[in-house]
């Protein structure tokens, strides 16, 4: 595809949700939350196991996470678990996957 075919297909508009969409993500510890909510559904102790993120941290990321709907919850008496609600986060996901942990990226 040629770069003036490319630029004819971009929504401008879009901009805005984009950019916030990837500030969520470039924090660390939100990304290792989604990172290991990508097999299954885990409720926050298995997350912090897990993603190595500390309370109070994760339940703010979490917060964030949720807010921004990427994320949804379910409630099983006391404990909450998250799993994925945003599927186009979910494939962003999966790209970085294939792209940063499949490779040795010393490599490059």
């Amino acid at each position: 595809m040629k770069t003036n075919e490319l630029k004819m297909k971009i929504d401008l508009s879009k901009v805005n949700l984009v950019t916030d969409c990837l500030k969520v993500l470039s924090n660390p510890d939100r990304l290792k939350i989604l990172c290991v909510l990508i097999d299954s559904e885990l409720n926050v102790q298995q997350i912090e196991k897990t993603a190595q993120v500390c309370q109070p941290t994760l339940s703010q990321q979490l917060t964030i996470l949720r807010k921004s709907k990427m994320v949804s919850t379910r409630r099983e008496g006391k404990q909450i678990f998250y799993q994925f609600s945003d599927m186009r986060i979910l494939q962003i996901m999966q790209t970085l996957y294939g792209l940063y942990c499949m490779n040795d990226m010393d490599s490059n």
